[in-house]
């Protein structure tokens, strides 16, 4: 049961399975693969399993364990995010040595619902790429080809939901972060509305623009651990109360088309996707429309988001990392520095003025979402590339800027509107390689977005999304 960790906790509390099972059997699977993969981190076998004895104890005392949604569910932790006593590095030499006393609100709400935490994953250094690899923990490889980036900055997270190390993973997303890693492994992300799900305490990082959230193997699983992770906190003034209704029915019931509108766009009018990319899509789209969607080709009014993204993660960048430059320049990843420093001239008049911009950016797609309710895309605008380049040279023949990942430019809209992106698989290309798209809706229509996702799911992959191929069956 290990990659549904709804099905999960149902046999946990049935007695049909044992939580110490669940354990025993991700540690398993980490130990069979992550030697090649390397997408944890830490791994907190002894810690993990105590606790699972923990959760059996209460079953057998409690008779079922109570209403608990995640109980005794292995999960995993992006080494962003703090977790009492393990190492959160932030990929970095400069934090090597840093280990929270404190979980953030997302690690307690996890453990709050019986989840049992098995490791933490890894990420570029800061977050900062749309690939994974740092010189703390080194690179992490695609499931589904050595030779390929699983994405980032979520990077090891959704490698170790791809190949089954557990059925739930808490990432970040930033700047494309839930959603990169979503696409090049084949699984479910949810980048959850800004406010929804709080962040603190933990790393400054780019206090506008990321969120937590989840990677799984289904999007019923998604919506299962946003159900846990929603909700305000004192521990982070940016966290909303609002009511999304129960996100398990939303994803269980048959979706009734005639309510929504739904918009589609292959490029948003101004993104290079490859042909391999806009074919999946299509198809998913056609799938969606014979289940009885009715479909409008429409893209808000709104200009490549690059330079603004830019504008905004830059100067937040350097007030969170600048001060490590001075010790830490030299032992840096390579293009890390380079980065920060960028942010270091940014005026408070400048922010100010980007965040101005930012407002008539959003103001633009809030209104596109009042004449519809969703907006379809695809998720990332290739396939994953090889783990030898920090970024694609070109994408459809066009030239990509190699400075900070302007190849994500289809993942940031929603970090700089706020709004909530399902990212959902589409299928595989000529190579093997997994593709997807994104669903998106207005801010805090998290729901809505997870229903429409679970319908091309259900349209799409009846029996559930394919696994990478075992080592040695590869294409």
């Amino acid at each position: 049961m290990t990659g549904d960790a709804w099905a999960s906790a149902e046999g946990v509390r049935s007695g049909r399975v044992s939580s110490v099972e669940l354990v025993e059997d991700s540690l398993r699977r980490i130990r069979d693969r992550d030697d090649e993969v390397n997408a944890f981190t830490v791994v907190l076998a002894e810690q993990a399993l105590a606790e699972a004895r923990a959760v059996d104890r209460r079953v057998a005392d409690t008779a079922g364990g109570g209403d608990l949604p995640l109980l005794g569910v292995p999960v995993s932790v992006k080494d962003h995010i703090w977790l009492a006593g393990a190492p959160a590095t932030n990929g970095s030499v400069a934090l090597a040595g840093f280990v929270p006393d404190v979980d953030a609100v997302p690690v307690q709400r996890l453990r709050a619902a019986g989840a049992v935490v098995v490791g933490k994953t890894n990420n570029p250094e800061f977050c900062y790429r749309g690939y994974t690899d740092n010189d703390v923990f080194g690179l992490t490889r695609n499931p589904w080809s050595p030779e390929r980036t699983p994405g980032g900055s979520s990077g090891g997270a959704g490698a170790s939901v791809a190949y089954g190390a557990t059925p739930l993973a808490l990432g970040t997303d930033g700047g494309g972060s839930i959603r990169i890693p979503a696409a090049f492994c084949g699984v479910v992300g949810h980048k959850p509305s800004f406010g929804l799900v709080p962040r603190m305490p933990g790393f400054r990082a780019w206090p506008t623009l990321s969120v937590d959230g989840p990677l799984a193997r289904s999007v019923r699983d998604a919506a299962l651990a946003l159900s846990v992770l929603a909700g305000p906190s004192p521990h982070d003034h940016d966290s909303w109360p609002v009511d999304l209704g129960d996100l398990r029915e939303a994803v269980s019931n048959p979706l009734d088309w005639s309510t929504l509108r739904v918009a589609v766009s292959e490029d948003l009018g101004w993104a290079p996707v490859e042909p391999s990319v806009r074919a999946a899509f299509r198809a998913a789209i056609d799938g969606l429309a014979d289940d009885g969607a009715r479909v409008t080709e429409a893209a808000p009014d709104a200009p490549y988001p690059t330079q603004l993204w830019n504008d905004l993660a830059l100067p937040e960048g350097f007030a969170s990392e600048g001060p490590l430059l001075e010790g830490w320049r030299d032992r840096m990843t390579q293009g890390t520095a380079e980065i920060v420093e960028a942010g270091r001239d940014v005026s408070a008049a400048d922010y100010l003025d980007a965040l101005e911009r930012r407002r008539d950016y959003a103001r633009r797609w809030a209104e596109f979402f009042t004449a519809y309710d969703v907006l379809l895309t695809p998720s990332m605008p290739l396939a994953a590339f090889g783990t030898d380049v920090a970024s694609p040279a070109t994408i459809d023949g066009v030239p990509v800027d190699p400075f900070f990942d302007d190849w994500c430019a289809l993942a940031l809209p929603a970090n700089l509107t706020g709004c909530p992106a399902t990212a959902v698989p589409t299928g595989l290309d000529a190579d093997g390689l997994p593709l997807g798209m994104q669903v998106m809706g207005p801010r805090f229509a998290d729901a809505r977005t997870l229903a429409v996702a679970a319908a091309h799911e259900r349209v799409s992959a009846p029996t559930g999304w394919p696994r990478p191929p075992r080592p040695g069956s590869r294409r």
